[in-house]
């Protein structure tokens, strides 16, 4: 008679460790990488933003209406050659100023009011990386917004000189603008109220509309007004474009040194005084 040899593998004794090694299972806590965290913030506020009626409405359908209304009628004094190629630069430099200002402002000051910021200063991310992603969100929304008004004015018959130069120096007054302007949204949104947010960034909107050589030069202000508005950085940006894309020059450094200052000024202020609650 064979003998009969059981197969049955011992059980394994008590707290050996599985076969995959020490780090199976084994948890990582700590923050992800500050790119990491930006990255995923600035995907989420991109998609709010987009999603948004009113901020659509002001960063999209009015300058586009501006645009179509006075390149085609005569109701505004734009001086000689084509409204288009005068008007197109103004407009342009309004929308950004729309979507990076404005819209940021009063869209994160109810953030900071209903307790989204509240929740968002509870993890890892720190004021810097919270400014970082709002301005990345920022500038996607202006990609299409630029996409979109290049395309009506081309349509309108807008004849851009514009060199390779002319790209680059322009996508740095664009973004030089954006860092300008969103920081001074954010230092707005984090220190005051809601609604005393909301009125003071219609308020800026309207003056720096009026004053900031959107939809013609600053010279034809009198000179002490002028003066002033040469240092708003919606001037230095509308007349950076304008110098570029109407005139085929470039743009001057006080343009870009404007820019600059308000850009490091508010950016400071921002990240010292920003509250999320």
């Amino acid at each position: 008679m064979t003998e009969h040899t059981s197969s049955t593998t011992a059980p394994a004794p008590s707290g050996a460790r599985p076969a995959g090694g020490p780090s199976l299972f084994a948890p990582a806590p700590g923050a992800a990488p500050m790119w990491r965290m930006v990255g995923a913030q600035a995907g989420m506020e991109l998609r709010v933003m987009l999603r948004h009626g009113e901020q659509f409405l002001l960063t999209m359908v009015i300058p586009v209406l501006l645009l179509v209304g006075f390149s085609l009628t005569s109701v505004l004094d734009v001086g000689e050659g084509s409204r288009v190629d005068a008007l197109t630069p103004g407009v342009l430099a309004l929308a950004i100023m729309s979507t990076s200002f404005t819209g940021l402002a009063i869209g994160t000051g109810f953030e900071r009011r209903y307790g989204v910021l509240k929740r968002l200063g509870a993890t890892p991310l720190s004021r810097f990386g919270l400014l970082a992603a709002k301005t990345l969100a920022v500038l996607g929304v202006q990609t299409i917004q630029i996409a979109v008004l290049c395309a009506v004015a081309l349509g309108l018959g807008w004849n851009p000189t514009l060199s390779l130069g002319g790209v680059a120096a322009a996508i740095a007054l664009v973004l030089l603008a954006t860092a300008a302007f969103s920081s001074l949204a954010l230092l707005m949104a984090g220190t005051l109220r809601a609604e005393a947010t909301l009125a003071a960034a219609n308020l800026v909107y309207i003056l720096l509309l009026g004053l900031g050589g959107v939809l013609f030069p600053i010279t034809a202000f009198p000179s002490a007004l002028a003066t002033v508005a040469s240092a708003l950085p919606i001037t230095a940006l509308s007349s950076g474009l304008r110098a570029l894309l109407t005139d085929g020059s470039p743009p001057s450094l006080g343009a870009f040194a404007v820019l600059t200052v308000w850009a490091l000024v508010c950016g400071v202020l921002a990240a010292r005084l920003f509250r999320w609650e």
